[in-house]
This record gives C-alpha cells, structure tokens and sequence, in this order.
C-alpha cells in the first residue's frame, strides 16, 4: 500500500441538476399538450430548453472533473433558474399554437419539464453550497484463526505498545 487512501468524492448537486437536465430533454419529445409535443408547439422555446439543459450537463461533467476548467455553479445556477422560469410561464401561459378557451389539455411532458428544471435548480444549488459525499474505503488488518482453540485472536500488538507488561528496565 502507499499509504494514502483511495478517497472517493461524489458531487450531488451536478448529478442532481443533470438528472434533471436529461428529465428536461426527454419531456421535450413527449406530448405537453394533448397530441402536441414541445416541438410542434413552440417556436424558439424549445432551442432555449435544450441549450439550457446542455449547459447544465456540462456543469455535471466540470464537477465531476471531466472537464477543465469546470464550470461556475453561479452561472449553472442563472441557467436552471432560467429554464425553470421558462417552463413555469408556459404552464401559466398557453403558447399561441394551443391558447383559446377550448384548447388541448396539458399533457404528461409539461409535468416532467416542470419536476426536471425544479431538480436542476436544487442540484445547481447545491453545486453552488458546495455539498458532496466523501467516501473513503476503510483498510481492516487480518484477523488470525487458531483452528485449534477455535477461536478467533486479534493480531498481535508490539511489546512497547502492550498495556499490561512493566516497562523493562536495563542494569
């Protein structure tokens, strides 16, 4: 062994905010309205939506050291705000292509962009406090099995680090 430990550190907030970005992606292909997909219904919404999604997945691939120099947690932050921004004023506000009393209903892809950017804001959040798991592989010395006795013996200790003998002394 060379005496340093493997150590281990997973970034949550940039697996969060990509897990979001990639539920963001996906949404686009589904319908949002009734038959409608985001794609059929928006104009330049949708660019804005993958260009942000993009952006928070290369904020993933900066945290977790895959590229350098990694990308700023603010700015990933500004980003999926944005987006969520974006996807809220949809939700509240048809776009011209289904608006009208008796308009399509909306679908399961608007439900996933929304639950996709909230979790790209928590993740860019947490980017931004900094907050990962540190995990570290705990190295455990051999226990030693006296098949005679039968029962299992810790190892043995140096003679100067043994509590119950005397200090030996010299003449």
């Amino acid at each position: 062994m060379n005496g340093r430990s493997a150590q281990t550190t997973i970034p949550f907030g940039p697996l969060i905010a990509a897990i979001g970005a990639v539920m963001l992606l996906v949404s686009l292909f589904l319908n949002w309205y009734e038959g409608l997909t985001a794609f059929t219904v928006f104009e330049i919404v949708d660019i804005v939506l993958v260009v942000c999604a993009l952006l928070i997945v290369l904020q993933l691939a900066g945290g977790m050291g895959l590229m350098k120099p990694p990308a700023s947690p603010v700015v990933s932050l500004l980003v999926a705000l944005f987006a969520l921004g974006v996807v809220l004023t949809q939700l509240l506000n048809d776009p011209p292509a289904v608006a009208g009393q008796n308009g399509p209903d909306r679908d399961i892809g608007i439900w996933l962009a929304v639950a996709g950017t909230v979790l790209m804001a928590t993740g860019a959040f947490l980017a931004t406090a900094n907050i990962s798991l540190s995990i570290e592989p705990r190295e455990s010395e051999p226990t030693r099995v006296d098949h005679d006795a039968e029962t299992v013996r810790e190892p043995a200790r140096p003679a100067a680090a043994r509590d119950d003998e005397p200090p030996a002394t010299t003449p």
